[in-house]
């Protein structure tokens, strides 16, 4: 039978994760929206700032997954006081990188007129771009307390704050874009503090969850014995947190960098781009989730050397993703030229957005099996060479093409996209090679 004991293992992990990253996703949607029933210039504006931040945030973002890898391998082996130590550690590591990256940010406004953009777009970029900087401090905390619990496969808790965001998203937006109860009309601006106050308020409530809560407390009352900063426990942070961050850094960095570009053609074009990403974007975050699940699974068997259960987990969770990727292309392939509509009602972005959206089916599953095998590959702590790999996908492959598609043979933002599918599909290749033909599997008598 196809579902098996592994594949409810998984889901059951996976499911408030998943909801929780929905969430978080929403709040994207939300904001475009609302924004783009402004203008498409506004959203256009949106999508230049989210590319323009996207690599650093997603960077300290990968940096609270070393976390959850941590958490999970000290549960694995029933130790509780290195839990607590993995804890504090690796929160001191993204406490101080997120004020880097919330800083380095702020003060780089002036660098959105350099990059070629509509000077309106930019313009209405700046101080949204600041606002959006200051609230990656928050979220980062909020993140690797999500890791944490996560770890622990705890995952109701942080879930329930994501989906509690929602409406308190959309309530502030809607006082603060549009100017309703009497509140100023800051449009862009709005949205902005929208995303500051949500990522502030659900970050504090779970920092308080995790100091009070029962199911956290064996962990928090010894706090005076683990809470202390050591150089190996650091250098373990580092070690699995620096190439996780590379690894879904260089993945979004080739978006973000591609969102650039084809805001170089043109407003119109950018904002279908967003269009198309950010709907693309909401069906990868149900297999970021499960390749967070899966990971969490595999680092857990890992960290008492069972790799028949590690095949297993791995197997189980590709599985899932496979069939979920095959449900969302069709979506995409059917719906593409609905979806637009619910972000902008200029005809020539929607009439982009479908094509663009028609491409983002084509790469949903090849986008699905390089996502849960990298979860995997740092479930069993194998990091480095995966790193590389992805690097080489997009950065030595994916982007180039893209370029030459888009610029020398004019295919314009339709080249940019295609060089992102060989990008996905290049990663998916080697991730999948990478991890199959590791020689424990091979010493395997049985195999799937």
């Amino acid at each position: 039978m196809f579902f098996t004991q592994n594949h409810r293992d998984v889901s059951k992990l996976a499911a408030p994760i998943i909801l929780g990253e929905l969430a978080q996703m929403s709040l994207h949607l939300i904001d475009a929206a609302m924004i783009g029933a402004v203008s498409y210039k506004h959203l256009s504006a949106t999508s230049l700032v989210i590319n323009f931040i996207n690599i650093p945030f997603i960077f300290g973002i990968g940096m609270t997954i070393a976390v959850a890898q941590l958490v999970s391998l000290a549960s694995g082996k029933f130790d509780k006081p290195l839990v607590s130590h993995y804890l504090f550690n690796g929160f001191i590591i993204c406490l101080i990188m997120g004020i880097l990256i919330s800083a380095g940010l702020y003060f780089s406004a002036p660098l959105l007129t350099h990059l070629g953009q509509d000077k309106e777009v930019v313009e209405l970029a700046q101080p949204f771009l600041k606002l959006m900087s200051i609230s990656i401090l928050p979220m980062m905390l909020f993140m690797t307390l999500k890791q944490f619990a996560d770890g622990l496969e705890f995952t109701k808790v942080p879930m329930l704050l994501s989906i509690l965001a929602l409406p308190l998203n959309v309530f502030i937006n809607w006082l603060l874009i549009y100017g309703n109860w009497g509140f100023p009309r800051l449009e862009l601006v709005g949205a902005g503090y929208g995303t500051l106050i949500t990522r502030t308020v659900i970050c504090i409530a779970l920092i308080l969850v995790i100091l009070f809560h029962p199911l956290f407390k064996k962990y928090m009352i010894i706090w005076r014995n683990q809470w202390n900063l050591k150089t190996h426990s650091l250098r373990q942070v580092l070690k699995i947190g620096v190439p996780s961050s590379f690894q879904i850094g260089m993945e979004a960095g080739a978006f973000a960098v591609s969102g650039i570009i084809i805001g170089t053609i043109g407003a119109q074009e950018q904002a279908a781009h967003q269009i198309a990403l950010i709907c693309a974007s909401f069906t990868y975050m149900v297999i970021m989730g499960l390749s967070q699940a899966g990971s969490i699974k595999v680092s857990f068997a890992y960290a008492s050397n069972n790799w028949r259960k590690i095949k297993e987990f791995g197997m189980a969770t590709l599985q899932i993703g496979l069939l979920y990727s095959i449900v969302s292309c069709t979506c995409f392939i059917l719906f593409r030229n609905q979806l637009p509509v619910l972000f902008n009602d200029n005809a020539q972005v929607i009439g982009m957005a479908a094509t663009l959206l028609l491409f983002a089916g084509f790469f949903q599953i090849s986008d699905a099996v390089q996502a849960v095998i990298s979860g995997l590959l740092r479930g069993i702590k194998d990091v480095n060479i995966p790193t590389g790999l992805i690097a080489v996908a997009y950065w030595i492959i994916g982007i180039p093409l893209g370029l030459l598609l888009a610029f020398h043979f004019n295919l314009g933002a339709i080249g940019i996209w295609l060089g992102l599918i060989a990008g996905l599909t290049t990663s998916a290749i080697l991730l999948s090679i990478r991890f199959f033909k590791r020689k424990e599997f091979q010493q395997l008598k049985n195999t799937f």
